[in-house]
């Protein structure tokens, strides 16, 4: 192995453990002062779970779709206001 193919190796290894640490799951956003927020993301903007027929992150088809959550600011949600209403800790109907 030569120098080079080293630093390829441990350059690939370093961008997959920095990639690693900060991947956010939702356990660990909503004990990390994250919390999920429904009804406050544009189209396709949303983090993930979309409704039926959405795989997602970034599947909403509606601006402020009620079953799309983005992750917000612990405390903040309810008080995101919306052309469709404000912010909500569940899924709401819209």
């Amino acid at each position: 192995m030569n120098k080079s193919n080293i630093a390829r190796i441990a350059g690939f290894a370093l961008a997959a453990g920095i990639t690693t640490g900060l991947t956010i799951t939702p356990a660990t956003a909503q004990s990390g002062g994250k919390e999920k927020c429904y009804g406050v993301a544009k189209a396709g903007k949303n983090d993930c779970a979309a409704g039926p027929g959405t795989s997602c992150a970034g599947t909403s088809t509606r601006d402020y779709q009620g079953n799309a959550w983005k992750l917000v600011d612990k405390g903040s949600c309810t008080s995101i206001k919306t052309p469709k209403g404000n912010g909500s800790l569940k899924p709401i109907k819209r």
